[in-house]
């Protein structure tokens, strides 16, 4: 296979690093990445300024392109402009913390896979459920044995795999779970701050500690120590209304 692998958390992350060596079992991998962080930046893709990239080395030796833009851009890239052939395979990640619930809509893990779905090709996304003492290597495995059962049973067109793992040891693992999208999101707030100069500014923080009663869901899954697979689009009409809504008889 030809496989193409971004993240958000920028080319030097070492949630990439494992996820390229692992799928390079699996076939020849392209890594066009975030030349740094950019984390929650959703499906932006870059209009109003051009994208620089460069070649980005680890251990001493070529890893793959580091790009200025978002990690929709870098799939776009990648497939458009960087590599020689289309890719099987977009995977994005690993990503440092979990993907779940509402938060998809502001994850770039997320939105890189999403765009690889947009441009026709079977996508997944990955994240590793922790911030603290991240153990990759579950993760990078399981990649490999996904992408084999993407590839023998293929993915309907517009569907990608948002995929969430416990920080556990692979013989941890409970098993897998197929998911859906639980209806959570972060508990955030702003925290009021000065500048040295007398400036008002505004930082963003927030928890995550939701509760969800669907034991079918992404979050229910993990706590249980299951890794969670949901197959998620980006068709967003809500089809269940449109018969109401027509009923409301708008008028221009």
């Amino acid at each position: 296979m030809e496989i193409l692998i971004t993240n958000d958390d920028g080319i030097y992350a070492e949630g990439i690093y494992a996820l390229a060596a692992a799928l390079s079992r699996a076939g020849n991998v392209t890594v066009v990445a975030p030349d740094t962080q950019r984390s929650a930046v959703g499906h932006a893709i870059t209009i109003t300024d051009p994208l620089r990239v460069v070649k980005a080395n680890r251990s001493g030796k070529f890893f793959g392109y580091a790009a200025s833009g978002t990690p929709a851009d870098c799939v776009k890239l990648g497939i458009k402009a960087i590599m020689k052939k289309r890719p099987d395979l977009v995977v994005s990640g690993i990503n440092l913390g979990g993907n779940l619930g509402y938060n998809v809509l502001y994850s770039g893990t997320v939105s890189g896979a999403t765009e690889g779905a947009l441009l026709g090709i079977p996508s997944i996304a990955i994240s590793l459920d922790t911030f603290i003492k991240p153990d990759f290597s579950a993760a990078a495995a399981f990649s490999v044995k996904l992408a084999g059962y993407v590839k023998k049973h293929r993915l309907p067109p517009g569907t990608l795999l948002n995929v969430n793992l416990p920080n556990v040891p692979a013989g941890k693992l409970k098993g897998i779970r197929v998911t859906n999208q639980s209806r959570t999101s972060f508990n955030d707030w702003f925290d009021k701050r000065t500048d040295p100069h007398g400036n008002t500014y505004y930082w963003m923080t927030g928890d995550f500690k939701p509760k969800d009663a669907d034991q079918a869901s992404d979050l229910n899954a993990l706590r249980a120590g299951y890794i969670s697979v949901t197959p998620i689009q980006f068709d967003l009409t809500d089809y269940k209304f449109i018969t109401e809504l027509e009923n409301w008889e708008i008028t221009a």
